[in-house]
């Protein structure tokens, strides 16, 4: 019973990532849609920090410093320099699309899927040993998925205008913290250290402070809509105080 608790409780973490859709069915004035993507990414922007900043980074920094004193110095760099080269190289790849916004997106999902396999094996082995705190993480977690959903519906909707492939894409991100989970549950679990996690997780925290920062920030400043990208970024940072907190 407990192994089916752990995966609801992964389940309702990992879909809540689509929530992101629901911007897909609000109707925008074709004045406004550039104050709406700026934003939607702003938001988007804040939550990714604040989660690498607050939240993962913390959490595994220690763990790694306590085994490796300091030699972590030399590990830190070298995790920040692959997930630096690994977006160039990904952004490269995705250079045959013209349009940037589709280009984001698609970015934006990749480095998504990389944070929420790790997190579905952190949900599922946090919700099979005590389910309230399973409960509580994956509430929290489900704060700061349906920014992330934005961060890649937005962007894909349009750029496409098809709702279709924005809702395939930020689905495909969700679902793979459900992945994650199912993983844990036949092997992971038994085979993964808390070290090889928070290395993991490290890495995924400069992946995501990379992608904001080198991909996002500046397609949210070409929009030149200052007073709507300070909302997005006060709201973001709420957003993820809140998680915090809970």
């Amino acid at each position: 019973m407990n192994i089916i608790n752990a995966l609801l409780v992964s389940l309702f973490a990992s879909f809540s990532t689509c929530l992101g859709c629901v911007f897909l069915f609000v109707k925008i004035k074709s004045q406004n849609i550039n104050k709406f993507i700026t934003f939607s990414l702003s938001f988007s922007i804040a939550i990714m920090i604040g989660i690498s900043i607050f939240d993962l980074l913390p959490s595994s920094i220690f763990i790694i410093i306590n085994r490796y004193k300091i030699w972590s110095i030399l590990l830190f760099s070298l995790l920040f320099l692959c997930s630096y080269y690994l977006i160039k190289y990904i952004s490269n790849l995705l250079s045959k699309y013209e349009n940037n916004l589709y280009k984001l997106g698609i970015l934006s999902m990749v480095v998504l899927i990389m944070h929420n396999l790790p997190e579905g094996v952190i949900t599922f082995i946090s919700s099979y040993k005590d389910l309230n705190l399973g409960i509580k993480m994956a509430v929290a977690i489900a704060l700061h998925n349906f920014p992330e959903g934005i961060a890649i519906a937005v962007p894909i909707y349009y750029a496409t205008k098809s709702r279709k492939k924005a809702f395939l894409n930020t689905f495909l991100s969700g679902f793979s913290e459900f992945i994650g989970a199912i993983l844990s549950y036949l092997f992971l679990a038994r085979f993964v250290s808390v070290i090889t996690l928070s290395l993991i997780l490290t890495g995924v925290a400069f992946l995501m402070i990379t992608l904001s920062i080198e991909q996002m920030l500046p397609k949210v400043l070409s929009y030149k809509e200052n007073k709507f990208m300070n909302l997005g970024f006060i709201l973001g940072f709420i957003i993820i105080l809140i998680s915090i907190i809970i």
